[in-house]
């Protein structure tokens, strides 16, 4: 009993003396629960037959009606497969390629060269999906785009491919496309998580004779082990749920089998057809498999690399 009551008077007594933190805190606390949590009220609507004229107590409730007929759906488990296969690609691409870039950044010593090639890779982050897609459209096109002008030129085909016509190849492509906007910006975190290693251990594995490559390998990678660790839980917290901007805006209706992801099906069966409460049965959906992805991934890395963000 005493020893609760030391822990209680301790918990008083530091949060009186934190009392600042905590009331700077409250403005963040309740733009979170209005914005994050407050809209989680429309998880409802995947229980109901939801008519907007309607009001909450009117709705017809349904069970898990919409939830049957999602898993019924022939075309949900096409748009589940294109998901899931275009955020795999993402995730082994988008996560070593910025990794490796960083690392070989990191090796350059002509400061203005580092700076300048940083400076480039990142831009592409600022253009938007829309220049973007219609810049690998046109290059790609069959009608005097560079690359079959390239390809032909070096004898590598006969005739013009139609790359953005072939649905096997659309996963690649936009893997690829993806990597090319996005590996500058990601890597800048690695970098900063680099600049953040005692530069002693450098001095003394260059005392050792250790080179480069072995510097890499003991100390800068495992300096940003944490950084790693932290950006793969959340990257595969996120498999799910990869938007769909980038597939409507590349895809074209001789891809449209590979190109429709979970986000594109919500929109185009759900709400365009006005099957609100279907679409919100596959958001739900969506949630529920990523929350679950973010806590078996952070299990996995907490017992094997004692790091995890929970």
């Amino acid at each position: 009993m005493e020893l609760q009551q030391v822990r209680r008077n301790s918990f008083w007594k530091t949060a009186l003396q934190q009392r600042w933190l905590y009331l700077m805190s409250v403005p963040f606390i309740i733009y979170v629960f209005i914005f994050n949590y407050l809209p989680l009220w429309g998880w409802t609507y995947a229980f109901q037959n939801y008519k907007p004229h309607l009001g909450f107590f009117e709705q017809e409730w349904v069970g898990f009606e919409h939830f049957i007929r999602l898993f019924s759906d022939e075309k949900f488990y096409q748009v589940l497969r294109n998901t899931l296969a275009m955020s795999f690609l993402g995730l082994i691409a988008g996560f070593t390629i910025p990794i490796i870039f960083a690392l070989l950044l990191n090796e350059v010593r002509f400061s203005f060269f580092k700076r300048f090639v940083q400076t480039v890779s990142y831009l592409p982050h600022f253009v938007s999906w829309v220049v973007v897609a219609s810049l690998v459209t046109t290059m790609m096109s069959i009608d005097g785009g560079v690359i079959n002008e390239l390809l032909m030129t070096l004898g590598i085909i006969d005739a013009p491919i139609n790359f953005m016509g072939k649905g096997e190849w659309f996963w690649y492509i936009l893997t690829a496309v993806d990597q090319w906007k996005e590996m500058g910006w990601n890597a800048i975190i690695y970098l900063a998580a680099m600049a953040g290693i005692d530069q002693e251990l450098y001095e003394a594995a260059r005392v050792d004779g250790a080179g480069r490559f072995r510097m890499m390998w003991h100390i800068t990678l495992p300096g940003i082990r944490t950084t790693i660790v932290v950006l793969l839980i959340m990257a595969i917290g996120h498999l799910t749920t990869i938007g769909f901007e980038k597939q409507f805006l590349l895809g074209n209706n001789l891809t449209k089998e590979y190109s429709d992801v979970l986000d594109l099906y919500a929109l185009n069966y759900g709400i365009n057809m006005g099957r609100y409460s279907f679409g919100t049965a596959i958001g739900v959906f969506n949630s529920v498999v990523s929350i679950t992805l973010l806590l078996v991934a952070n299990g996995i890395m907490k017992r094997t690399t004692k790091e995890s963000i929970m």
